[in-house]
């Protein structure tokens, strides 16, 4: 496939979507296609589909002009969109009847196609569920091979594994490398950079420009020598994170379990003193990842400063228990989504839930911020019972759903200010608090805009600042960062640390690994039961082996799941029946 000067706009009086872009993708490769929110991922995968039209130059795909041989680029594509492009309501058996209608798949050879997919794709248990009922990931499955039914001599992937956990992601990237032995070309636009890094050729997109197109490692060679991790810090690592990123010569930085990682702008060594990191804390050469690369690339982070946590109070942080939940199980008829949870989670703490689609943690979640009624067991915010006292309780809540929660057909101002009137503003304090989100959260051109057209960073910004507002005391974040790039990614994690130091507690959920990372304390939660509760660094201490001294926490997870069927083997379901049937339940 080859891509010449190619230009989209949209408006005259805006900048291209899209500008003067060059580039060839081999044939039979992974080709990795990254770039912060807004950049011209998806635009261009439009383009290369046919679903647009350029506004200059010219895309081919085995030699085909996407306009002058329209006609044929459906027959050589593959296209799996951004959103789930199936139907909820049909099962996948009749989604893949569908796409084998579309496509002109026939008689033995439709019957031949679906065995294939459905043994390719583990989906063969569950040809007669609906689509809707499926796990993330499961639904991602569906989507791929409905993307498959007639094989493509070029493959669209449009960000394959947002919300999809650990697991699913590598059973994704198993089943696309087997593509790779077939000879098809796939274009994969992540948000991911662990991804990106896997990929053979990376295209790297900002504003609509080509910054970037080659290896990934030749670009992760530009930070060699200037990432560095602090290790032995005795004070608090977030505050040392914060300290770090106001000094010049630092252009990016994130905590990493115990200890904090930079990137410098230059080779010279780590100046530990402004850092108040503690008298033991040293700076060691870190091996460099191609999200080092990334940020530096784009001229770094967004810094450390929240303006969000200035302009929040400062509560009372005593050691105290401020989320209890005992015993907490919930049941669908004869089916048990969430069995007999228990945690304590202190002021001012990160927890992070994990666990795998369809395990039971957004149940669990739900039940422990009252928005989902519990069969048995308690929960207690700040001492106040959910159930006795819910209105009491929820008061000290801000929540942020796994799918955007806010009023789509309604503007950016229209949802400020209807939260702004559910959590009791009124007068001037309610004008001053939305004036100051608009503010802290750059939403001013955006204000007349309908929720449902923002951009992905921007929805998530407004979702944050609508969950805030009133100030609340304990923060449930339900996979808040799913999808969104890197740059976005460290924003909203200034403001968690700024909020969590002013001693608001926060509850997330998250798929992506690294972000886990930040927590103070992490639970997993796998076939309805929470299996482990710890630091991200003593997980990942478990999971040492002489093959694999220095685990990740994505291994660390994998290893805790596996860990945990190898003492259960007799468990009532095997991993996907269980997924398929809990996501199905929780819907």
């Amino acid at each position: 496939m080859a891509v010449s000067h190619l230009t989209k706009s949209f408006a005259k009086q805006s900048p291209p979507a899209l500008d003067d872009i060059d580039a060839a993708i081999p044939k039979g490769e992974i080709v990795g296609l990254a770039g912060p929110d807004g950049a011209g991922k998806t635009t261009l995968i439009r383009l290369i589909a046919g679903l647009l039209i350029p506004t200059a130059g010219t895309i081919t795909v085995d030699g085909f002009d996407t306009i002058k041989d329209a006609a044929k680029i459906p027959y050589l594509i593959g296209y799996m969109p951004q959103k789930f492009g199936l139907y909820d309501d049909l099962t996948v058996r009749q989604n893949l009847n569908l796409y084998a209608d579309l496509r002109g798949v026939i008689g033995s050879e439709r019957e031949a196609v679906f065995k294939k997919l459905l043994n390719f794709t583990d989906l063969v248990p569950f040809t007669e569920r609906l689509a809707g009922a499926l796990s993330g990931g499961m639904k991602q499955k569906l989507g791929l091979a409905c993307a498959l039914i007639k094989k493509p001599t070029l493959l669209l992937l449009d960000e394959p594994s947002v919300g999809v956990d650990p697991i699913s992601r590598r059973e994704l990237w198993r089943m696309v490398h087997e593509l790779l032995e077939e000879g098809i070309t796939v274009l994969w636009s992540t948000a991911y950079l662990d991804e990106a890094e896997r990929c053979d050729t990376v295209l790297l997109l900002n504003e609509g420009k080509l910054l970037y197109y080659g290896s990934p490692t030749e670009l992760t060679k530009r930070v060699d020598g200037r990432v560095f991790r602090i290790e032995k810090i005795s004070n608090n690592r977030r505050k040392v994170l914060v300290n770090a990123l106001q000094q010049k010569n630092v252009i990016d930085g994130v905590v990493q379990g115990n200890d904090v990682r930079l990137v410098m702008r230059g080779k010279a060594p780590v100046d530990l003193t402004p850092l108040d990191a503690g008298p033991q804390a040293i700076a060691v050469s870190a091996t460099p990842r191609f999200e080092d690369a990334f940020i530096d690339i784009l001229g770094g982070g967004p810094g450390g400063i929240s303006e969000l946590a200035e302009i929040t109070p400062r509560i009372t942080t005593e050691d105290k228990t401020v989320i209890d939940v005992e015993g907490l199980t919930k049941r669908f008829g004869s089916f048990t989504a969430a069995d007999d949870i228990t945690l304590k989670i202190k002021a001012g703490e990160i927890f992070g839930l994990l666990g795998p689609n369809g395990a039971g943690k957004t149940t669990t979640f739900k039940m422990m911020c009252g928005l989902l009624k519990p069969t048995a067991g308690e929960a207690f915010i700040n001492g106040v019972d959910l159930q006795k006292a819910s209105s009491e309780a929820r008061a000290h809540i801000g929540y942020m759903a796994q799918k955007f929660s806010l009023y789509r057909d309604l503007s950016v101002d229209q949802n400020l200010e209807f939260f702004s009137g559910i959590y009791g503003l009124y007068g001037k304090q309610k004008s001053d608090i939305i004036n100051q989100m608009i503010k802290i959260f750059d939403l001013k051109n955006y204000l007349d805009e309908s929720a449902e057209l923002l951009p992905l960073g921007f929805k998530q910004r407004l979702a944050l600042s609508c969950a805030v507002m009133h100030h609340p005391s304990v923060l449930f974040l339900d996979e808040p960062t799913s999808g969104v790039d890197p740059i976005t990614r460290r924003e909203f994690w200034n403001h968690m640390y700024g909020l969590v130091e002013k001693g608001v507690t926060v509850m997330v959920t998250t798929h992506f690994m690294d972000e886990a990372e930040y927590c103070d304390r992490i639970g997993l939660v796998y076939r309805s039961k929470l299996i482990k509760v710890g630091t991200p660094d003593a997980l990942k201490e478990e999971a040492k082996t002489k093959e694999n001294p220095h685990p990740t926490l994505e291994d660390a997870f994998i290893n805790l799941i596996e860990e945990y069927d190898s003492h259960n083997q007799n468990a009532f379901f095997n991993h996907r029946g269980t997924e398929a049937q809990r996501r199905g339940k929780e819907e």
